[in-house]
């Protein structure tokens, strides 16, 4: 099969784009010379171009729209179809499986691809397809889309080692970060993902008497407020800026290793080969969890045991 352009729509959440690298990582392989462009959701569109294979970004404000559809039916979503049907492709390619996401793919320009009616988590999704692909469930959504990549672009399903293809920029000089840190994810999408903010200050202060410096990120009003709390627990932590993604994906790669529940930077942290341990108190890690090299990702909660307490023999044996 000749392909010169492709379209991945993959427009949220933060964990969901990044499980879609190793993919991007697959294809540009099977297509040295493939042009790859992706639409993702404007409060994203930072990550898909830390992978080199990807050209192109079509931000699309996806979530803001739910929220204001009158200015996006007036104003933004008519500019949107014009950028997204100014270029024909080749193969448009759906990992989401969501109709929001189907309806984007439905209005692009080219052959839609996605999966069948079966395997897609919104079963009506796959009646916007050209050709819709059974991708069994019940495998961890890394694999899922791997296995959606090589259906739909025509190659074998790739078996070699995992690669999310990602490189990050330099932490920015300003912060002047210590040598040595450790970064806490402190942060997570609803209340139920949190760990009690006591638990994180034992493990600041035990990382202290392990010589181990703490530098702790947020991004709202309330991230901030525990930040602050968290930071100031022991000696030489530090409390960052508000950070963009780009940036803070430049702190994580330079990180000793990170702490974190059930986000979308613990993921984004595996992308970037850090040792990462995720602490999932709402939910289970078998679909969704942390996917890395070999001892380089561990989950705790679910089937990984229970993450509830504050640090304890788990701190030792974890890969950080």
């Amino acid at each position: 099969m000749k392909l010169t352009r492709l379209l991945i729509v993959k427009t949220s959440s933060m964990g969901d784009v990044v499980h879609m690298l190793p993919a991007v990582t697959d294809i540009r392989r099977a297509y040295p010379e493939l042009q790859i462009d992706w639409v993702v959701d404007e409060s994203f569109a930072e990550l898909p171009p830390l992978h080199s294979a990807v050209r192109r970004v079509l931000p699309a404000p996806v979530r803001r729209w739910r929220r204001q559809w009158g200015r996006a039916l007036t104003r933004e979503f008519p500019g949107f179809i014009r950028t997204l049907r100014a270029q024909s492709y080749d193969v448009i390619l759906d990992s989401q499986g969501l109709l929001k996401s189907a309806l984007i793919t439905r209005l692009a320009r080219g052959v839609r691809c996605g999966q069948d009616w079966r395997s897609a988590r919104e079963s009506v999704a796959a009646w916007c397809y050209d050709r819709a692909y059974a991708v069994a469930r019940g495998r961890h959504a890394v694999d899922r889309n791997r296995e959606l990549a090589a259906l739909a672009l025509g190659f074998p399903r790739p078996d070699d080692e995992l690669d999310y293809g990602v490189t990050a920029p330099l932490a920015p000089a300003e912060l002047d970060l210590p040598v040595d840190y450790l970064v806490c994810l402190h942060g997570a999408s609803r209340a139920s993902k949190l760990w009690p903010l006591d638990c994180w200050l034992e493990l600041v202060r035990r990382l202290a008497e392990l010589g181990v410096k703490v530098v702790t990120p947020w991004s709202s009003v309330q991230e901030r407020q525990r930040a602050e709390v968290i930071a100031a627990a022991a000696p030489g932590s530090q409390l960052l800026p508000r950070l963009g993604l780009r940036s803070l994906a430049g702190v994580l790669a330079s990180a000793r290793g990170v702490v974190g529940l059930d986000s979308g930077l613990s993921h984004l942290a595996v992308a970037l080969d850090r040792p990462t341990l995720a602490l999932y108190l709402d939910t289970a890690p078998t679909l969704t969890g942390l996917l890395g090299k070999p001892g380089r990702a561990v989950n705790l909660g679910g089937d990984g045991g229970d993450p509830r307490g504050c640090p304890g023999g788990w701190l030792s044996s974890a890969a950080i």
